[in-house]
């Protein structure tokens, strides 16, 4: 990125903003009123009349439902502020008699309710009011409960209960010397009772209902009819403010850019970023536009050498707008053909005292524009979600690409939930119109695609072998085990949740070091080679083992076994029987030689890590060295708890057989267990019957059955669910906490140049 300087006077400053406006090029760095003699600029006149009608168009679209992507753009006349008035006039008359209406519409109903009662009551309303001498009362209640309270009140002398449906009437007359406001109120306390007002009419409450009803029927006609009235402005005018929301937008953004800039009474400077490749195109423009009034300087190049890591920083000298081309040239020579300012590693330097004038330049790192590869641009999303990389610093997309999926893949690993995964993110995908919703969606595709392929090498779907039911013949199928009966691949895959999290954690460790050395070698050393010898040699320690090859040392200090292979699991080096890299690979361990080089890599590491971070570093040795890698065995966590899940709902429908040699085979209906087994099943019997062998008689049996399918659907779609927040979120911590961590800080600016791309519909 080239950061560029424009100076001139406010004379042809629109011009120049019009200018960069079209361009669409100028990322605009905020003055912040640092330097001497120098003011933030005033918007230009005529700004709050314009962001005062935009704000009109904007609530007449939003009345009328338009949306600038499904309605085509119209055309401006000069007579466009008329226009503007006579829709806003006739539009909010509308929307007024619609409120009215609306209303009105809603009281006529709430009558309507409230009348309701009183005609299965069967008296009418205005014999329920009126009297001096008694209280009366229409609501709904227990008549058992009512007629106690009635009875145990003193203050009512004699009472009468109507009763019509589920509503109660009660006339009440108050003992001697007792008023009758709130009588039956005060003896009902304690008791549910819904009250009921008394409509004020004097007709029957059918005659009543019928009244309203035909109200309402007015209503409804009139706000169709008002809905119609906008329907046709939303026909003939919505192109016409599609057309000037757009143009009111650019006349506010253009107006409102001064606040930008560095400005005098009578001068004005502004600084910002565009694309290196981009700077002979931005001079010519603003030359053309405005001549020499405009003095141009690029400040400085942010550019990345592929040959090493680091930025060099560029100057050139404007003058009258042609000075720093050959600067330029030298830049673009070494980039792409349209620069992309985003996870190339460069960084910044300013340009002396700004270029040969002497300006001092707004202090400010360039702006980013993430350049990754088409399939992984949504996973821009996942690294957005904390925050925009710096221009300094690697983007981190293409790895988390290249391991979330996989990793949710490995940890849910069914034919059946990829399938749904898929079309759940496809749904997301199609009906979600913002970028975020279609990265998600995509991601959700890819989760999925994973999870099918591993799914097929687990040789599941829905948690039932492709083996079981005859499609075993299928190649690679049921190539791998999720471990659920076999003990030994559930060892297997914590040895190798290990090792990914060792080279997940070194990929972050070298990209922190990468990172770390544009502030010098030595702070890239102590601060990230440290963690890699501490961690590396820690593992390289644990994995050693004396039956790879020992030493004979002699020296009598020394323990024999200098790898202490016998104080490690037994499952994790070494060839006896439960070593399961050694029964799997062949692969008994690193000789016992390395591992005490592994130590020494570790300790060397740790006094390292003591000199560059100090006591706090020191501290955190047991958990960067050790603990983060251990992380990683929630990914076997979730594999085994989904797995399992899956299995104890198939066990809930099907039933299952349990051999002498304790593998579990599920008993499919329709499919006799030893044509698919191999095993002789003829003295077992099942260990659990299953929902859907359960029950005698064709009543019990079909009652069943149904309750098989309910708990096989709602059981798997709450695996379903349960693998997005388990699978999802555990793999995000392992990516942003574990990872992130050794090497991404972020806190970068999005590249938004100044100006306006299309995103309205053009006129037919």
């Amino acid at each position: 990125m080239s950061k560029v300087s424009m100076a001139g006077s406010k004379g042809v400053m629109p011009t120049v903003i019009e200018t960069i406006h079209e361009l669409n090029l100028v990322h605009l760095s905020d003055y912040d009123g640092s330097w001497e003699g120098f003011d933030n600029g005033n918007p230009i006149e005529g700004a709050d009349d314009a962001s005062e009608k935009l704000v009109t168009v904007r609530a007449l679209e939003s009345t009328l439902d338009i949306s600038g992507e499904e309605t085509a753009a119209g055309t401006v006349d000069d007579n466009w502020e008329q226009r503007l008035e006579e829709i806003r006039t006739r539009v909010n008359e509308l929307d007024d008699q619609h409120s009215e209406a609306r209303e009105e519409l809603r009281l006529v109903e709430e009558k309507i309710d409230r009348v309701d009662p009183f005609a299965e009551l069967g008296i009418d309303p205005d014999l329920l009011s009126g009297y001096d001498s008694v209280d009366v009362l229409v609501g709904e209640g227990s008549y058992a409960e009512v007629e106690s309270a009635l009875e145990a009140a003193d203050e009512i002398r004699a009472y009468e209960i109507l009763t019509g449906g589920d509503v109660v009437a009660i006339v009440a007359a108050p003992a001697e010397g007792e008023s009758t406001d709130g009588l039956v109120d005060d003896a009902l306390v304690g008791i549910e009772f819904t009250r009921h007002p008394v409509p004020e009419t004097e007709q029957s409450p059918e005659e009543y209902v019928r009244e309203l009803t035909d109200e309402k029927r007015d209503l409804e006609d009139e706000l169709d009819r008002i809905d119609a009235d906008l329907e046709e402005i939303e026909l003939d005018d919505g192109g016409f403010l599609v057309r000037l929301e757009e143009e009111l937008s650019i006349e506010v953004q253009r107006a409102e850019a001064p606040l930008q800039f560095a400005t005098t009474d009578n001068a004005f400077i502004a600084e910002g970023w565009i694309p290196a490749s981009e700077y002979d195109r931005f001079v010519d423009a603003v030359t053309d536009a405005v001549g020499d009034s405009v003095e141009i300087e690029q400040l400085e190049v942010a550019e990345y050498e592929e040959h090493e890591h680091g930025a060099e920083a560029h100057t050139g000298s404007g003058g009258d707008g042609d000075g720093g081309n050959d600067d330029a040239d030298d830049a673009e020579a070494s980039q792409p053909a349209r620069q992309k300012a985003a996870t190339d590693g460069g960084t910044t330097g300013a340009a002396g005292a700004a270029g040969s004038s002497g300006a001092v330049t707004m202090d400010e790192d360039p702006p980013v524009i993430l350049d990754n590869l088409t399939p992984a641009k949504p996973f821009e999303l996942l690294v957005k979600m904390v925050s925009q990389p710096k221009y300094s610093e690697l983007d981190p997309t293409l790895l988390v690409f290249l391991t979330y999926p996989f990793a949710f893949g490995f940890m849910i690993g069914d034919i059946g939930y990829g399938i749904l995964y898929m079309l759940m993110g496809y749904g997301c995908w199609k009906y979600f119109d913002s970028d975020a919703g279609k990265a998600l969606g995509t991601i959700g595709i890819w989760a999925g695609a994973f999870t099918v392929v591993f799914g097929y090498l687990y040789d599941d779907i829905f948690g039932i072998h492709m083996a079981d039911v005859g499609l075993g013949f299928l190649p690679l199928a049921g190539s791998l085990s999720k471990g659920l009966q076999l003990s030994e691949w559930a060892l297997l895959w914590i040895i190798l949740s290990i090792l990914f999290g060792i080279i997940h954690l070194n990929i972050g460790l070298i990209l922190g070091f990468v990172n770390d050395l544009s502030h010098g070698l030595k702070a890239a050393v102590y601060e990230r080679l440290s963690w890699i010898l501490a961690m590396n040699g820690l593992f390289i320690w644990i994995f050693s083992h004396g039956d790879a090859g020992s030493i004979e040392h002699g020296i009598a200090a020394l323990p024999a076994d200098l790898a202490f292979s016998e104080t490690k699991p037994e499952f994790l080096v070494g060839t006896g029987p439960d070593a399961v890299l050694y029964e799997f690979l062949g692969f008994a361990g690193l000789p016992e030689i390395v591992g005490i080089l592994g130590i020494a890599m570790f300790l060397v590491g740790s006094v390292m890590v003591g000199v560059g971070e100090g006591i706090a570093g020191v501290f955190e040795i047991p958990a960067w060295a050790f603990g983060h890698v251990l992380s990683y065995l929630r990914m076997v966590a979730v594999l085994l708890a989904k797995g399992g899940m899956a299995f104890a709902v198939n066990l809930l429908v099907f039933g299952a057989y349990e051999t002498e040699a304790g593998y579990t085979y599920f008993n499919y209906p329709g499919l006799h267990i030893t044509e698919i087994s191999g095993y002789e099943y003829g003295e077992l019997s099942p260990e659990f019957v299953g929902l859907v062998h359960a029950g005698d008689g064709i009543l019990v049996s079909a009652i069943a059955i149904i309750a098989a399918i309910v708990v096989f659907v709602l059981g798997h779609i709450l695996v379903l669910l349960l693998g997005i927040t388990a699978a999802g979120i555990q793999m995000l911590r392992l990516e942003y906490v574990e990872f992130f961590q050794k090497f991404y800080q972020g806190g970068g600016e999005e590249y938004e140049p100044f100006g306006e791309e299309q995103t309205v519909q053009p006129a037919d």
